[in-house]
């Protein structure tokens, strides 16, 4: 396993540090990919929802007012995440980031703050529709899969191109829950 890991790694380091025309060709590809397969778990949360004959959690006026802060919050910080990736560059799909370490903005906060962002938006419209599916099963999945992989795979990328610089910003920066306090050197 941790051959293959390695190999997924280093085959990901080897498209970013490699030909600019890879990394634009890879980018829809990759982008694609990702974006099917959210929109997939949506869509089996709520076939789940249905052949399970799973109730709305909740009455539609709370499950509008408990969604919307988080569709809006996730949708915002998403959204702030991709435009300072293309200011400096670089997409959102890791097979084509910036070119430098982004530490400012929400990343000042948190390490992922665009998969927070989309954790955000997930639960939102899992609540919003009363899947208990995609609220209480398919939401939390993702999140757990995503950090094992960003641990795993994103992150020792990560330092294997920025190096130190990568590792200490790990240190002070959590991963996906954020600091709304930085400590004061």
């Amino acid at each position: 396993m941790k051959e293959l890991i390695e190999g997924i790694i280093n085959y990901i380091y080897k498209i970013i540090t490699g030909a600019t025309k890879t990394r634009v060709l890879l980018t829809p590809v990759f982008g694609f990919v990702f974006s099917f397969i959210v929109l997939l778990l949506i869509f089996v949360s709520f076939y789940l929802d249905s052949f399970l004959g799973l109730p709305k959690f909740a009455p539609k006026p709370f499950r509008v007012m408990l969604s919307l802060p988080l569709l809006i919050g996730g949708s915002a910080l998403w959204l702030w995440c991709v435009l300072k990736f293309l200011k400096t560059e670089g997409t959102p799909v890791p097979v084509n980031p910036p070119p430098k370490l982004i530490t400012d903005g929400p990343y000042l906060y948190s390490r992922n703050p665009m998969m927070t962002g989309l954790f955000m938006v997930m639960a939102g419209i899992g609540i919003f529709a009363g899947s208990v599916a995609l609220t209480f099963l398919m939401t939390p999945l993702f999140v757990l899969i995503s950090i094992i992989e960003f641990k795993y795979i994103e992150e020792p990328e990560l330092e294997k191109r920025f190096g130190k610089i990568y590792s200490e910003y790990k240190e002070k920066t959590p991963l996906i829950i954020p600091k709304i306090r930085r400590e004061s050197k």
